[in-house]
């Protein structure tokens, strides 16, 4: 029983429901949870259900053990049906986890496209006070859970709000986990297996920073094998991720393709012939390579791609080498692996892997070479026809690399230092040539021992070599190896030849920026001084840039890719160019050069760690972020002299960016003592870059290239000359100790920090880009920001909608990066309106999206979102009554609306012409008789200057637009914020219909709703009238034909004489979510037209000015008209009665179109306004200040929310 107890006190789903439905005998001690509700209402719902469908059958039954095993049968069997229909096919997701995904769902509100990756016990720290519960990772969200001794802890974080996560252990958190965001601090502890949790938190922040890097969201792998049996309480998404990580480190460790796929890796050993030793280590086996890594780091790796396989043997078992398989390659190695676990079933996936490879090597000179599948148990002879030159090697002269397009161009074979340097033998150049001869008779012993190609076995004697220098006839053959570029240059031929044509004269930014660069490319050496150079350069850049848009082309890329080109082929230039972009340096190259910035923090944290008394002095100076771009975006080549520079790319592709980083923190520490001395930025920066200028290569053969930089700050006493193979040295000496995992984790940990802080960037350009009159305060406006981007993510990664808005393209300016469309704005409008509707609320919400909306593209940005809010919460009553005017009128209202309303006018109309509502003054109804007079001229003149507006318009259209052309657009849109309320068209008579609608809707949830409710009525019986005299008193000036003429010939302008025609129609055509009240006001409004007009008939055909100055006549007036409205109709329940009796008869919505609602109709916003003026309690009610910084706070609670996850589970479940 204690144990029981103490479960329940744990156990944070343990808060007992407030209802519940209990099955329990009379002899047992033990009660069953049959059902539990929030509510009577729910609760009430589950017993009628089992009334109906259970409580007969239980009559059956004899004994009361027999009736609790059926009921306990029954409602799991519920709960078990109920699951299953949940789940989508296919997914093997086990039970268990099943259910945690489902009480999360619950729990949180989350919506059903939300996928739980995995939960985990553990406790979070409130204070001091540590609460133990669920901590539930999903794709989007950290989520955390606890009910302990009656108080609940609910936390709920989105991965791309996260500014810090580390794994930490202090003497108040023992071994816990830091999660920061922008405003909470949390730490979690206590877990079971912490190491694995952690883990999984990265990756997921990880895909998190990379969706707010490039919009890229979380895609399921579909490949992943299945299991046999799913695993107890692993979800299929956890395998996914765990599966990803793995991929991605093989990947990174071999530098192989990134579409390569990691199936498998057992341990095993591999004999190595060259000190004939058998070196344990891990045998790694994806779909086109089998890769060996030794244990220890540098004993051996090999790379062999199945490509280059003939044979797979099983070779005999014996004590000496127990279960052995040997592989053959065409380049005559053989591989030989021993102690392999599962022999057969290795050789057995190899063997699949083998049958799925191209047959033909592409490009090969002999085309029926194959790569043959062999039966493992059986020996057979190598594929006829052998080579006889390396074909895995870059030296061999492979066809395809000859020529990429028609006409021979030198470049497309050879690099171009080979043509520009037809220099005289080796032996003229004296000791450096000797040194050179030696260098490269020291790669052919190497190449003779260790293989020479993709298939080399690549040990520390590599390494030690390649830290000496390669040789320049071997560098672009080297370079393509180790980088991993020639795998993917043998597996794609022809591929850059095609990308080259297709990108020949297109025109894009990206090119623009190309050939601003080109001549600004290594100008000092001979090979770019010509045109053969530069055009090989504009190649290589363009169809890069036609290959990855989303890089397109950065500053910098033309440095590196100049050196590529000295030493290689165009096509391996640009292969090396992908390895580099995509693979070496990640993000380096994008717009914001985000891969720069995050090691740069790198390059911070390094220099505090081994350089702690010089990282305060260069956090002073602020001079690390001005050296490290220029540093590691061209990898030393623009501050280094050429063939120095060059010695340090040689590392680079051999080691990846620890080279870079080892050889910075050098250079800093060669300078330390000279830097601590230095008094400001500029200083320091001539100081280092004077150093590095005289970094010289003593054993270089080529001639000595004037380093520009060099000849620049140069000063009166030189420094003296640094050795860059002595600076190598060091720098593996004191800063070897980094390792490629540490610098991916410091990696992790900055990009956090840049993308946060690049995204605040944004934040606040954006914020600053609103204009001052808006109202907002900065804090509201980046609140706002915050949400709205929120949402923007949410359409990303839930998959709510597919539109443009899901994909954002970081290449724009900020303000135009995330946009919503129009049912997201419709939630955002919900949450954060001080106008709230009730059920008419997404219909205005639609209203105001389409009157936001200015260039029709469904999708607005922030400014336009923010232009809409203040609209509703800034300004005096003018300025709001105008939106809300604004609302009612086209564009505001659908075209649906509009279809319908043209349907209701051709039904109860013959002549439309003669519908047009008149074209009257604003405030004609106050104006003298001779006043009226002058009208039609005017509007004549009016009209017409529009025409010529429209013709002008009709021209610009023909010829290309000029620089004034736009000026006069700018100054235009200038001038259309000074819009005066006698600009607003008017209103015609089932437009003000909808007005009042929204009205009665926007006061029913107000405390003073009688009152507005009265003070509405009022309102809108005076404005009836107002608009009957106006009417009459129009009919009575008469109309010129011309006005009809106009309308027949013209296509339909959006202006009142449109508007009448077509906006009438009953309100429930447009909007079916106001349906139910849309009549309901509709006849109260026509109920106050018909009395209007039979008081005038009796009253006679006074002036109307007369009429409204009596006040007496006007307070009449309103009284009587509100006493009309209200027998019983203000009741908020009766605002959803259907049927309204309009003078005595029960009205259908057509007849009463057809009989009472009128098209000549109309009135302006003044009058609109005077009258809302009359009534104080409707000026308080749009004067009240409502605070948006409490709805912002309730929309964010809220955002996960608008799910209906939790409708469809099983009452039973927590059976």
């Amino acid at each position: 029983l204690l144990v029981g107890t103490l479960d329940v006190v744990l156990d944070s789903s343990a808060r007992v429901a407030p209802y519940r439905i209990l099955h329990q005998t009379q002899d047992s001690q033990v009660y069953w949870t049959v059902a539990c509700g929030s509510s009577r209402k729910e609760i009430t719902k589950h017993w009628e259900w089992l009334e109906n469908n259970l409580l007969q059958t239980l009559s059956i039954f004899d004994s009361e053990e027999d009736i609790t095993t059926f009921v306990k049968g029954k409602i799991h069997g519920i709960i078990a049906e109920e699951n299953k229909n949940l789940q989508p096919q296919g997914d093997e997701d086990p039970g268990k986890f099943k259910e945690a995904e489902l009480k999360m769902r619950k729990q949180f509100g989350m919506p059903e496209g939300e996928k739980l990756v995995n939960y985990y016990s553990c406790s979070y720290w409130k204070g001091r006070v540590p609460r133990q519960g669920w901590l539930y990772l999903t794709v989007n969200h950290l989520c955390f859970y606890s009910f302990l001794l009656g108080k609940e802890v609910s936390l709920v974080v989105q991965w791309v709000d996260i500014t810090r996560l580390e794994k930490n252990a202090t003497l108040l958190f023992p071994e816990s986990i830091r999660v920061d965001t922008r405003n909470q601090e949390l730490f979690f502890s206590m877990f079971l297996n912490i190491g694995e949790t952690f883990k999984l938190m990265e990756q997921l922040a990880n895909l998190a920073m990379r969706q707010l890097l490039d919009s890229e969201g979380f895609l399921e792998d579909k490949i992943l094998p299945r299991p046999v049996r799913p695993h107890r309480n692993i979800s299929a998404l956890k395998r996914d991720l765990d599966a990803r990580a793995k991929n991605e480190c093989y990947r990174a460790t071999f530098r192989l393709p990134r579409d390569e796929r990691l199936d498998g890796h057992t341990s095993c050993t591999l004999w190595t012939p060259f000190n004939k030793l058998h070196i344990p280590g891990q045998m790694f086996i994806s779909n086109n390579y089998i890769c060996f890594a030794s244990k220890e780091e540098d004993a051996c790796h090999l790379i062999i791609p199945l490509r280059e396989v003939t044979i797979v043997e099983k070779a005999d078992s014996s004590s000496v080498l127990p279960s052995p398989l040997s592989i053959s390659t065409k380049s005559k190695m053989t591989f030989l692996f021993a102690n392999l676990k599962d022999r057969d079933f290795l050789v057995q996936r190899i063997s699949d892997f083998l049958q799925k490879t191209p047959s033909k090597q592409p490009g090969s000179i002999v085309g029926s070479r194959k790569a043959s599948v062999v039966d493992p148990s059986t020996e057979s002879s190598p594929a006829p026809q052998e080579v006889p030159e390396q074909p895995a090697s870059p030296a061999s002269p492979l066809s395809s690399r000859q020529s990429f397009c028609a006409q021979e161009v030198p470049t497309a074979s050879q690099g171009l230092l080979k043509l520009f340097q037809k220099n005289s033998p080796m032996e003229d150049l004296g000791a450096k040539g000797a040194k050179e001869k030696m260098k490269e008779e020291s790669w052919h012993i190497h190449f003779f021992e260790y293989g020479r190609g993709v298939c080399m076995y690549r040990t520390a004697k590599t390494r030690a070599l390649v830290l000496k220098g390669i040789p320049e006839s071997l560098r672009g053959e080297l370079w393509l190896l180790f980088s991993g570029a020639w795998n993917e240059m043998v597996t794609h031929p022809g591929y850059y030849a095609e990308l080259v044509e297709k990108s020949t004269g297109k025109y894009s930014l990206a090119t623009e920026e190309i050939e601003r660069d080109l001549h600004r490319s290594m100008p000092e050496h001979p090979a770019f001084q010509n045109e053969l150079g530069i055009a090989a350069l504009r190649r290589v850049l363009t169809a890069y840039a036609f290959r990855n848009p989303t890089i397109g082309y950065c500053q910098a890329m033309n440095i590196v890719t100049s050196v590529l080109l000295l030493y290689g082929s165009e096509e391996e230039a640009f292969w090396l160019l992908v390895a580099l972009c995509e693979r070496m340096l990640p993000d380096y190259y994008n717009t914001r050069v985000v891969g720069a910035l995050v090691d740069q923090g790198i390059f911070e944290e390094l220099t505090r760690d081994f350089l702690p008394q010089l990282s305060e002095k260069m956090q002073d100076l602020g001079v690390i972020s001005s050296i490290s771009l220029s540093w590691f975006l061209t990898l030393f080549l623009s501050v280094m002299p050429f063939e120095s520079a060059v010695v340090i790319v040689d590392c680079f592709f051999y080691e990846g960016i620890k080279v870079i980083l080892q050889v910075a923190l050098a250079v800093l520490d060669a300078n330390m003592e000279q830097l601590l001395g230095c008094s400001d930025e500029g200083e320091a920066m001539t100081m280092l870059g004077r150093y590095l200028d005289n970094v010289v290569n003593k054993q270089s053969v080529s001639p000595p290239i004037p380093h520009l930089h060099a000849l620049l700050t140069s000063g009166d006493d030189p420094p003296a000359e640094v050795d860059i193979f002595e600076l190598l040295k060091v720098s593996y000496e004191k800063f070897s100790s980094l390792r490629a995992e540490d610098i991916e984790q410091m990696r992790f940990k900055q990009r956090l920090k840049v993308i946060q802080s690049l995204e605040d960037t944004a934040k606040r350009s954006v914020v600053r880009a609103i204009p001052v009159d808006i109202g907002f305060s900065i804090e509201e406006l980046e609140d706002l920001y915050m949400v709205f981007k929120a949402k923007h993510l949410a359409s990303q990664y839930w998959g709510c909608s597919h539109t443009v808005a899901g994909r954002r393209d970081p290449s724009l300016p900020y303000l135009e990066q995330y946009r919503i469309d129009a049912s997201q704005f419709r939630e955002l409008f919900a949450s954060l309106t001080p106008w709230a509707c009730g059920s008419h609320t997404p219909v205005l919400a639609g209203r105001m999206f389409r009157l936001l909306d200015k260039n029709k593209d469904s999708l607005i940005n922030f400014k336009e979102f923010v232009t809409g809010m203040s609209g509703m919460y800034h300004g005096d009553l003018t300025e709001k009554l105008k939106v809300l005017y604004k609302l009612h009128l086209p564009p505001a209202l659908s075209p649906e609306e509009a279809e319908s309303a043209l349907e209701a006018a051709h039904y109860f109309t013959g002549d439309s012409s003669s519908e047009a509502s008149p074209l009257a003054s604003d405030l004609d109804l106050f104006l003298p008789w001779e006043a009226q007079e002058a009208l039609p001229q005017e509007e004549q003149e009016g009209s017409g200057s529009e025409d010529v507006q429209e013709k002008r318009g009709e021209e610009k259209g023909t010829s290309s637009p000029d620089y004034r052309h736009y000026l006069r657009m700018w100054a235009k849109e200038k001038e259309a914020q000074k819009e005066t309320i006698k600009d607003l068209p008017k209103m015609n008579q089932e437009q003000f219909i909808e007005l009042c609608k929204t009205l009665y809707n926007m006061f029913s949830e107000d405390p003073m709703e009688q009152d507005l409710y009265h003070a509405i009525a009022t309102v809108a019986s005076l404005l009836l009238r107002i608009g009957e005299v106006g009417k009459k008193f129009s009919v009575r000036i008469g109309r010129k034909p011309r006005d009809c003429a106009t309308e027949e010939d013209e296509p339909p302008a959006p202006g009142p004489h449109h508007d009448a025609a077509r906006e009438l129609q009953p309100p429930a055509a447009g909007d079916p979510q106001a349906k139910a009240g849309g009549d309901t006001h509709l006849g109260k409004a026509l109920q106050e037209g018909q009395v209007v007009v039979e008081g005038d008939s009796s009253e006679g055909q006074g002036s109307p000015s007369q009429l409204l100055s009596d006040d007496e006549t006007k307070d009449d007036m309103s009284m009587s008209s509100y006493s009309v409205v209200s027998t019983g109709s203000l009741q908020c329940e009766d605002l959803t009665d259907d049927t309204v009796l309009v003078g005595g008869e029960a009205c259908s919505p057509t007849a009463r179109i057809g009989g009472t609602v009128d098209t000549d109709w109309c009135i302006s916003f003044e009058q609109i306004l005077a009258s809302i003026l009359t009534e104080s309690v409707l000026v308080n009610f749009f004067e009240k200040r409502v605070d948006i910084g409490l709805k912002i706070k309730d929309q964010k609670k809220v955002e996960r929310q608008f799910s209906t996850a939790s409708d469809h589970e099983q009452p039973g479940a927590s059976g």
